[in-house]
């Protein structure tokens, strides 16, 4: 058995490669010889979300606080909320952040395949973040 302390791994902002906005990741757990998933609590303000990725196993995402967006590359943009849980099957491509007036945070889960979880893309445009 293995506890991981709240407080025991720091919080990372968000690079600006991978999101726009103000974005704060905790991680919660990461894959190890046993377990090739990895999570991570991240936290968008306001505006803020990933750019455009993919994962080669795929992602779920479960919705703790505020509202949000997602969209799969040709499909329209979703609002999720709290207890919502989302899934994206390996390789779709997709984008998921905080609504333009408020927060989002999400717990994200996805598998190692190879050493990678994922593979990140060009930024979400305005024009595209805006349902």
């Amino acid at each position: 058995m293995e506890i991981t302390r709240i407080g025991s791994q720091p919080s990372a902002k968000g690079p600006g490669d991978w999101f726009t906005g103000a974005v704060r990741i905790d991680p919660l757990f990461a894959a190890n010889d046993a377990r090739r998933g990895a999570a991570a609590s991240v936290t968008f303000e306001p505006g803020a979300r990933t750019a455009w990725h993919t994962h080669p196993l795929g992602q779920t995402l479960v919705v703790t606080a505020g509202c949000g967006w997602v969209q799969k590359d040709g499909g329209p943009v979703e609002e999720i909320h709290p207890g919502d849980v989302v899934w994206f099957a390996p390789n779709e491509k997709h984008w998921h952040g905080a609504t333009a007036t408020t927060g989002m945070t999400h717990i994200a889960i996805q598998e190692n395949l190879d050493g990678k979880v994922v593979d990140w893309m060009e930024q979400v445009t305005d024009e595209q973040y805006q349902p």
